[in-house]
């Protein structure tokens, strides 16, 4: 076997613990990560790539089913094959898995197979994996190692987290889905139940919507897509349910009955009456929880909260050595939130300058049609943390480059400090939002004010203008309103 004794080894192969594990290596530390199911983890394998995969091929399918309003005509039908389409989507992550292990093979990081165990301080105890290797992963690359007991000075944490179960309606694979089933459904629904809207929950809803079937979301909440800001949701709401969609808010699943090849679900409503609706299948989209058992931190004393691991905003935990990063070290669980933060948290072990990551500036992004994005607070959160407010709007109506594309609904919303000018908050709807939000994102980081977003040029024609205008709308000069 080879040298067991690293400076960093990190438990989970998943964006964080990947990244981490590259920006180790790169720091000059002997460098281990141990993975026991799939290089590149839910992000890569069942969450963000493959689920974009997916809502490119619906997104396609909705601009062929809707040519007509560009000028074309398309002879003969519109043929969906969803096995297809899951087959694309299963592609596009056996390639970027592949190219996972290529950049830890080049980066000198070993890679361990199994299940891990911190056993003690610096001492983690590699065995047989207890979930079996799946595809694209399977058969176990050639030059992992294996099981057996490896020291390290500094134990990274990174086993990110797992659907959420409610008692009694728990996932069974087959009529109650979480998104590992929905991503992979072998023939299309005509009819799905989405409990929670979040951006898992609506994602898929908008997924299953676009091929046809029909879609009824529940969720909990006054709103959908609760951490959003207000008017953004509602004018989600409103566009989902031009396109079909049914949303029930304030109201709770209450129980679930399973036939044959349908399920009914007992759903008390914002009125408290209790109906009962049925669908072919139900997606239990109700968030995530950590992945802290079985790791051995209960008996180290390391703390945890609400099933994530308590860390101090740098990765590190009450107990020295062992750290902490991505969604088993709470929220926001995102990918990108993973991979800073376990950045940070190694160049903290390097003993380079960083600062705690402010999580105000980490974006937000939801792929459903229309896009979602936002950054910082939203109009209510400013107004709560007892700020004077400026508020700029900028209608996609009003944008040369958004009607050319045919995508003329949408919104920039702007939040600003009325004293400082300080950009406190960035809130989208539209066409490509999830890639216009990191603009706002960088004005942020870099603590731009007004003055400097205005006199910012921005090209034409592009959807960016709309950023640009939104600012001068908050201070009384926009142009093209």
């Amino acid at each position: 076997m080879a040298e067991t004794l690293y400076d960093v080894l990190i438990i989970g192969g998943g964006p964080g613990g990947y990244v981490t594990a590259i920006r180790s290596a790169q720091l000059g530390f002997k460098t281990a990560l141990v993975e026991r199911e799939h290089l590149g983890g839910i992000c890569l394998n069942w969450g963000c790539i493959p689920t974009k995969a997916l809502l490119r091929s619906a997104e396609i399918y909705h601009y062929a089913t809707h040519a007509q309003n560009y000028g074309l005509k398309l002879n003969g039908s519109m043929d969906v094959d969803m096995s297809d389409v899951v087959k694309r989507s299963r592609g596009v992550s056996a390639q970027l898995n592949g190219g996972v292990a290529y950049l830890l093979k080049k980066n000198k990081v070993d890679v361990i197979w199994g299940e891990a165990k911190i056993t003690k301080v610096g001492e983690v105890v590699v065995g047989s994996a207890t979930k079996a290797a799946v595809e694209p992963q399977n058969p176990i690359p050639k030059g992992i190692l294996g099981q057996g007991t490896y020291k390290a000075k500094n134990i990274i944490v990174a086993t990110g987290a797992r659907p959420r179960a409610l008692p009694g309606i728990e996932p069974d694979k087959n009529l109650i889905w979480t998104y590992f089933e929905a991503m992979v459904p072998k023939t299309m629904p005509k009819s799905l139940i989405v409990m929670g809207s979040g951006a898992i929950g609506i994602e898929f809803a908008s997924f299953y919507r676009t091929f046809g079937a029909d879609v009824t979301v529940v969720e909990v909440m006054p709103q959908i897509l609760p951490v959003e800001d207000a008017e953004i949701a509602a004018l989600a709401r409103k566009s989902f349910e031009k396109q079909g969609m049914k949303i029930m808010t304030c109201a709770k699943v209450l129980s679930v009955k399973k036939g044959t090849n349908s399920v009914t679900a007992s759903i008390q409503d914002e009125k408290g009456a209790t109906i009962e609706l049925t669908a072919e299948r139900l997606i239990s989209a109700v968030g995530v929880v950590g992945n802290i058992e079985n790791l051995g931190l209960e008996a180290l004393g390391v703390k945890t909260d609400r099933g994530c691991v308590v860390t101090d905003g740098l990765g590190r935990t009450n107990v020295a050595g062992i750290y902490a990063i991505g969604d088993v070290a709470g929220p926001p669980m995102l990918a990108h939130k993973a991979e800073h933060e376990g950045v940070l948290c190694v160049e903290g072990i390097k003993g380079l300058h960083v600062h705690a990551m402010d999580k105000l500036k980490i974006p937000g992004c939801t792929y459903c049609h229309p896009q979602v994005a936002s950054v910082g607070l939203t109009e209510a959160k400013a107004k709560e943390a007892g700020h004077q407010i400026k508020v700029g709007r900028f209608p996609f109506m009003g944008n040369g480059k958004a009607i050319a594309l045919g995508e003329p609904d949408g919104l920039i919303k702007t939040v600003f400090d009325a004293k400082s000018g300080k950009l406190l908050g960035a809130h989208m709807i539209g066409a490509e939002v999830t890639e216009l939000i990191q603009g706002y994102v960088v004005a942020m980081t870099l603590e731009t004010t007004e003055e400097d977003l205005m006199h910012t040029v921005f090209p034409h024609p592009t959807l960016s203008e709309m950023m640009h205008e939104s600012v001068l709308d908050a201070y009384g000069r926009v142009i093209h309103t």
